[in-house]
């Protein structure tokens, strides 16, 4: 097979993985207007959306697949094929926490709400928006160094997080008939921080597609590959 071809096809991988990532990035705005909004037709387009990123998902294994099986291909475009498969893993999840957060907006139902929290989970998924997006612009590039400062925003999403717990919390105990909407916000806000985590997995795997090495960010953990 010509290597043009193979050039092709690996492109064509790149692209697909990038435009999955953008329905991600989506998904999880979509989720969280719905869930601030109490817009429960837009929590079921994420819900029902959810399908089309899974099968893009299988669609990128089974190339992946196919491309190491039918070409053995080395270093550099191996690199490449298994980034898009890690990588692709960490987007369908973080499109789960989507759905699930869309499927609390279908849940709460006339409870008492706390605008100051919500104002605060709205600040936090758009932080993690921003995350999401660059991360999927240092993938395209190839970007190490932007990659590293990407995992080093996933701190205030943690930050954001222990706010909105301790926040929440304390709402709860002053005001029970919070305590509804409370777990809401606490699960919320769980899954943007685990969103933030799956960002900083993708930040790994383009340093590793960037050096060939398996490198933990966010920690001083380190080892070649």
């Amino acid at each position: 097979m010509l290597r043009t071809q193979f050039e092709e096809e690996l492109l064509n991988l790149h692209n697909q993985f990038y435009e999955m990532g953008m329905m991600v990035s989506s998904a999880v705005h979509k989720s969280v207007r719905a869930f601030i909004k109490h817009d429960k037709e837009l929590a079921n387009e994420v819900i029902d959306n959810d399908e089309a990123i899974n099968d893009m998902e299988v669609k990128l294994e089974k190339k992946s697949f196919e491309m190491i099986a039918l070409q053995q291909p080395v270093t550099t475009d191996l690199r490449m094929i298994i980034t898009v498969m890690k990588a692709s893993s960490d987007l369908e999840r973080m499109a789960d926490h989507a759905v699930s957060i869309a499927k609390s907006t279908i849940r709460v139902k006339g409870e008492t709400r706390i605008a100051e929290i919500e104002k605060d989970i709205s600040d936090m998924s758009d932080y993690v928006k921003k995350m999401v997006d660059n991360v999927l612009v240092a993938y395209v590039k190839t970007n190490e160094k932007d990659a590293r400062m990407i995992a080093q925003m996933d701190q205030r999403i943690n930050d954001y997080y222990a706010s909105i717990y301790e926040k929440t919390i304390i709402s709860m105990k002053e005001n029970p008939e919070t305590v509804i909407s409370g777990t809401d916000y606490l699960s919320v806000a769980q899954y943007l921080e685990r969103i933030g985590d799956y960002v900083t997995n993708i930040c790994e795997w383009i340093v590793y597609l960037a050096t060939g090495k398996i490198t933990e960010l966010n920690s001083n953990h380190d080892e070649s590959f």
